[in-house]
């Protein structure tokens, strides 16, 4: 019989004991330790979670860092306020606008894309899809969105059609319309920063230094017009002087590209390389795998003498860096350094294809490629420097090496020979293959455009019409007044012409416009031969007080100090120069060799002699600073037979 059930009657409950593991004596310890472990990540974690964000916190924070040319902080904030709500018009509108300020048009074209798919109407959006493209280098499509531009939104529309006219290579259209919008609305700091920028990489500086304190005069908090006029700045009077513009574009905004990029370059001319690269690695931070910043620690492990670690930097770059004619450069010297003389040739031979008037990148590549086996085709190369008569010794040794590689002796003799009496000739101002006749030509054909203009200047000159050159120059200088290269060329062609007050004047110009290195040698030459030398002196010690690192400029202190008698000093001088660049100038070691015999050291005047002589030895300056230390060590007999030479010579 089935066993009875009675519901009322319930069972006894077994009772379970929860028990933990029993754990080793030895493990206790250690699970106490991970207890507590993950007790104070939870605790951390809870501490360090951000907190949740405010929609219209967010959208606040914003609009004012994008007011406020803090445009990484705007980009930030609209990113955190569509983290909140994915489908903020206003949201998506803010991040559109920061990435168009950061220059980032694949960006900005994005979240446009993404506010138009939330409802913002089309043609609300058109001036600002047409500077996405702009950035983007599609300049075709830029001018088809800008045809439907809304006209509240004239003015940034002309101010985008301006880029697309410069970016398809309508200059002249480009600045008509920049000058149009400047008439009509003088308030548009936009405007004049973009016009500034034109002006400025047509050579306009004058023009364009006028354009960029307008732009930074209205829009104080603008990092754009901040790093431009910093640029003119350093353009005009030197690196130190621009440093605050720079320093003032990052304080508005930290991680702002162009004004670190600009920054860190200034930064390792005037040798703080510690600053240098605390700039270029925030570049780097600021636009990931872009060029420049690993093309600027690249060099700084250059100048170190650390090329593997210059080499893994470049690397690192990938392709972009060779597009830049410093990386070609910086490149091709790491695969020389290397032996490998064929990355080498193929670098420096890509960069003479869009540099063709670059002497140095001729000589570097003529050399590697006579390492190369390629003796001909060095001596093809080194053709255009041949034929100058201030052809540099370096290119002559080369090019006699590849004309014995050759078998042709007698050449490689001649070669050496001038190799040997060093580049005794002034420099070639002009140089043109062309005669005047199509270079009139091909100057009335582009009016607008001053680098015709030039080359007929200096196609006159070549042609001994010193007179037509200095008239036509006139007429460039009237036509573009702030252009310093239309100064630089009427003061060649009244240096052709041996008018040196003149050409000093014209150079002065030109250095109010742009103080740099070919400026200064030649205003210091013109003023020099034109017994002005107290204004020769003023102009050097100008431009060293702003670029107190320049070779060029030390250099030219130091013969100063020779030639008036200050030998310590110049020997104090001379002797940086050297520790910089080597004992591979023959120019160089005899002025130190003079300045030595100056100071009654006989022993290091004859050593730096010495080493001059067996670089250059039928150089007629190198003979009579090597004849004058001799004398100076005690050595009369060897003195009067380099006197005899230098006779001969």
């Amino acid at each position: 019989m089935a066993e009875a059930t009675y519901p009322l009657l319930r069972r006894r409950r077994r009772r379970f004991k929860w028990k933990l593991p029993r754990l080793h004596r030895r493990a206790r310890p250690i699970a106490i330790a991970l207890l507590a472990f993950l007790g104070v990540m939870a605790g951390v974690y809870s501490a360090t979670r951000p907190a949740p964000v405010d929609m219209a916190q967010a959208l606040a924070a914003s609009r004012r860092t994008l007011a406020e040319g803090n445009y990484n902080a705007a980009r930030h904030n609209a990113q955190a306020a569509l983290r909140t709500d994915g489908n903020s018009v206003e949201a998506q509108l803010l991040l559109a606008r920061a990435f168009l300020e950061l220059e980032d048009g694949g960006a900005a074209q994005a979240a446009l894309t993404r506010a138009r798919e939330l409802g913002v109407p089309a043609g609300a959006l058109h001036h600002l899809v047409a500077h996405a493209l702009v950035l983007q280098g599609d300049a075709v499509g830029a001018m088809r969105e800008l045809d439907h531009a809304p006209a509240e939104h004239a003015g940034y529309a002309a101010r985008i059609r301006a880029r697309a006219f410069a970016a398809q290579g309508r200059r002249g259209a480009a600045l008509e319309t920049l000058e149009a919008l400047v008439r009509s609305d003088p308030n548009d700091a936009r405007a004049w920063a973009d016009l500034g920028r034109l002006r400025f990489s047509g050579g306009e500086v004058g023009a364009a230094d006028e354009a960029a304190s307008r732009a930074a005069t209205l829009s104080p908090h603008d990092p754009h017009a901040l790093t431009l006029k910093g640029e003119l700045v350093r353009a005009r009077f030197g690196q130190l002087a621009s440093l605050p513009w720079f320093e003032a574009a990052l304080r508005r905004d930290a991680y702002h590209y162009p004004a670190l990029i600009e920054y860190a370059a200034t930064l390792g001319e005037l040798g703080r390389h510690r600053d240098m690269l605390a700039a270029a690695r925030a570049a780097a931070l600021a636009e990931p795998g872009a060029p420049q910043p690993l093309y600027l620690q690249a060099v700084l492990a250059a100048r170190a003498g650390n090329h593997e670690l210059a080499r893994a930097v470049l690397g690192r770059a990938g392709s972009d860096v060779e597009s830049m004619p410093g990386g070609a450069l910086l490149a091709g010297a790491l695969e020389y350094a290397a032996g490998r003389y064929g990355g080498a040739v193929e670098r420096w031979r890509a960069l003479l294809e869009r540099q063709p008037m670059n002497l140095r990148v001729r000589s570097l590549l003529a050399a590697a490629l006579l390492r190369s086996g390629e003796a001909g085709a060095a001596l093809d190369v080194l053709g255009p420097v041949l034929e100058r008569a201030d052809a540099d010794p370096y290119a002559l040794s080369v090019a006699a090496r590849a004309a014995e590689a050759r078998g042709d002796r007698v050449r490689a003799a001649a070669l050496l020979d001038r190799a040997a009496r060093g580049g005794q000739a002034p420099a070639a101002v002009f140089a043109s293959p062309d005669a005047p006749v199509a270079l009139a030509a091909a100057a009335a054909s582009r009016p607008n455009d001053p680098t015709f203009a030039l080359g007929l200047i200096r196609g006159l000159a070549d042609g001994g019409r010193g007179a037509a050159a200095v008239q036509t120059a006139q007429a460039l200088v009237r036509a573009a007044p702030g252009a310093p290269a239309a100064h630089v060329a009427l003061g060649d062609a009244h240096a052709a012409l041996g008018r040196w007050g003149q050409a000093a004047d014209a150079y002065r110009r030109a250095a109010d416009l742009r103080f740099d290195e070919p400026t200064l040698l030649r205003l210091v030459d013109a003023l020099g031969r034109a017994k002005r030398i107290d204004e020769a002196a003023a102009a050097l010690s100008l431009f060293l007080s702003q670029n107190p690192h320049s070779l060029l400029g030390q250099r030219l202190l130091g013969q100063w100090q020779l030639g008036t008698g200050d030998v310590e000093a110049a020997i104090e001088t001379l002797e940086g120069v050297r520790a910089r660049i080597g004992a591979t100038d023959a120019g160089l070691l005899a002025e130190l060799s003079r300045a030595y015999a100056a100071d009654g050291d006989g022993t290091v005047a004859r050593r730096y002699g010495a080493a001059a002589y067996r670089l250059t030895p039928m150089n007629p300056a190198v003979v009579a600073s090597y004849a004058a230390a001799l004398e100076a060590d005690g050595n009369p007999k060897g003195a009067a037979q380099l006197r005899a030479k230098l006779a001969r010579l």
